[in-house]
Order: structure tokens, then sequence, then C-alpha cells
């Protein structure tokens, strides 16, 4: 029997995957995957990507719909992980900026793809979800 290289094993897109997944990179990824999936951040991204540094009353006017208390949160785990920077001025009342980092420019980039994706697959979902509902009786 041969105990040459294996040929790399491919998933049905192409891609290599890889013989051993490491475990720290697993539960970073598992990691980010939970937080980003979140709305919250995605639309937080979004707000930030499109009118760049702002306040925290404009980041939830802007967003709409999210309480205080679930923007402050997001918003301490996306500085905590290094996707928003924040500057508070030494002023009164308190003055307090958020901007995109490097990183998260990044990360908004990766889901402008995700946008891109469901612009021109929207109709082709639409129409699965009608055949759905019509084959189950929801129509």
């Amino acid at each position: 029997m041969d105990q040459g290289i294996r040929p790399p094993i491919r998933s049905p897109s192409g891609r290599e995957i890889p013989e051993e997944i490491d475990p720290v990179l697993e539960e970073l990824v598992r990691g980010i995957i939970g937080q980003v999936a979140d709305k919250w951040t995605m639309l937080i991204l979004e707000v930030l990507e499109e009118h760049g540094t702002l306040r925290f009353t404009q980041i939830g006017k802007l967003t709409g719909g999210i309480s205080q208390k679930m923007l402050t949160q997001t918003l301490r785990q996306m500085e905590r992980d290094g996707f928003v920077s924040r500057k508070v001025y030494p002023v009164i009342p308190p003055k307090v900026e958020y901007n995109l980092t490097e990183l998260g420019r990044s990360l908004s980039a990766a889901f402008c793809a995700v946008w891109e994706w469901a612009a021109v697959h929207h109709a082709d979902i639409d129409a699965s979800r009608k055949a759905f509902e019509e084959r189950n009786g929801k129509a």
C-alpha cells in the first residue's frame, strides 16, 4: 500500500478542506459567526461603514429599533473584538464617538459580498419560498 501524500479533499464547491482543523481557529470562527450573525452587529457595521464616525445616539437612530441596552452591549462586544474603536472626549456632557477599525472594515467588506449575493439571488429565494408555502398549504 502506498504511504504517499494523499490528494486534498475538496468540498462540492471545489474548496480544499484541510485534513485537520485547528481547534483554536474553529472556536474563533464559530464565535465570530455567532456574533456577526446577530442582526444588530450586522446593522451597526453597515451604519458605520456608510456614515463613518458616529456618536452613540446617532448609531441608535440610524440602526432603528435597537434599545439602548442592546446598542451598548453590541458596541462593547464589537470593541472587544476589535471591530470598532471608541473615543471618549473629556467634556460634560460626555461625548463618545465610534468608528470602524481596519478589522471592522474588512468584516464589513465580507458582508458586502452577502448583500451582492442576495441582490443576484433574491428572485430565486422568493420563488423557492412561494413554492414551499404552496406545497405545504400556506399560500
